[in-house]
């Protein structure tokens, strides 16, 4: 199934090399008005960004498709807000023991970034300095010697991952 799924991904956008995590299996009764219909549902996390989509899409349905702020999504066929909502809620979940954020993120990133991801993932604003100084102690971030460049305003700090010490850090959370 996971190769299909990044067939069809690749086929419609030209990314490859994404990060993909199965959702969810739904087959309600009355999810299509043709019957039972059953979706194994996917998410990817891309970094638009730096992301090259295809300009020519392959079917006509990918013709009609649109980016949308996750927030700001128009109405959905059948039963696809309820599957959005569990993926947004599968990322708030997520976001609290995986490095998910920095999928969506450069490899060399500034803290201001960083809390954009956090703050479109849970859809809430967070206080910049308590936010930086959490992120700061938990020893995962690793300050870089560099800063940013061709910005217009005062350069702000660079930092990357260290996912070992990620990883490491949560072992032993649980989540419940």
């Amino acid at each position: 199934m996971e190769d299909a799924v990044k067939r069809i991904l690749y086929e419609n956008t030209g990314l490859k090399d994404v990060f993909m995590d199965q959702l969810h299996s739904f087959a309600g009764l009355k999810r299509h008005p043709k019957g039972r219909i059953l979706t194994v549902a996917y998410y990817a996390l891309i970094q638009l960004d730096n992301t090259k989509l295809k300009t020519k899409p392959v079917t006509n349905y990918m013709k009609q498709a649109k980016w949308f702020p996750v927030r700001n999504v128009p109405e959905l066929a059948f039963d696809h807000k309820q599957i959005l909502d569990l993926c947004l809620e599968r990322l708030q979940r997520r976001l609290a023991y995986k490095p998910i954020a920095f999928e969506l993120l450069p490899e060399k990133f500034t803290l201001t970034q960083l809390q954009l991801v956090y703050e479109g993932i849970l859809n809430k604003s967070l206080d910049k300095r308590n936010f930086r100084k959490k992120m700061q102690n938990y020893g995962f971030l690793k300050e870089l010697d560099e800063v940013q460049t061709g910005v217009a305003y005062r350069a702000a700090r660079l930092y990357k991952l260290d996912k070992r010490k990620f990883l490491k850090h949560f072992q032993n959370t649980v989540a419940f």
